[in-house]
């Protein structure tokens, strides 16, 4: 079976190409859980993110914007002292930000569904590479969806995180065209 290469050998990372990454997701609870990992991988590897998932998971209420956008500065400094999740008060506080955000979207009648599939045109972007340094690292339609993110108060998106985010919830397809996974994701 092939797979793309960033997978490599570590059974997390396996599981995570092969279930979850780039497959189109549409459910608010969901975007904002990846909101939540993207900003907290910033500056480290993804499969430092996915072993503490379930750390975070706990730490963040279960992903629950409505419970974390009440987090006080008492909470947050109880989370800067959990060594099962990043330790970074600018993620943690922007975790915070994030959800508070995420409500002023709900508020102003839209979802985040809505909003970031919007920049898609609704359907996933189907890219058809060959190699994995084809893949960029950012375009022109995450700097937008960054900025409009941004626009929005949502913090740590900036347009590499945007991208990432992209490929994590299959707004765009960036399985190699030799993946198994290119074709199944689409279906």
């Amino acid at each position: 079976m092939v797979r793309c290469p960033w997978s490599g050998t570590d059974p997390l990372m396996i599981a995570y190409h092969d279930e979850e990454w780039g497959v189109p997701v549409h459910d608010d609870r969901k975007l904002f859980e990846f909101i939540v990992l993207e900003g907290a991988q910033a500056g480290l590897s993804w499969s430092t993110i996915l072993r503490r998932r379930e750390a975070y998971r706990e730490a963040f209420a279960g992903f629950d914007p409505e419970r974390i956008a009440r987090f006080n500065p008492r909470r947050i400094e109880t989370l800067l002292r959990n060594d099962a999740i990043i330790r970074n008060r600018r993620k943690i506080e922007g975790t915070v930000q994030n959800a508070r955000a995420y409500i002023a979207l709900l508020e102003a009648g839209s979802s985040l569904d809505r909003f970031m599939w919007d920049f898609v045109n609704g359907k996933p972007v189907v890219n058809r590479w060959r190699k994995t340094d084809q893949i960029p690292a950012s375009t022109a339609v995450s700097d937008v969806l960054s900025k409009a993110m941004k626009k929005q108060g949502f913090t740590f998106f900036g347009t590499t995180i945007a991208y990432a985010h992209m490929q994590a919830v299959g707004m765009v397809n960036d399985h190699l065209l030799t993946c198994f996974r290119h074709r199944e994701v689409q279906l």
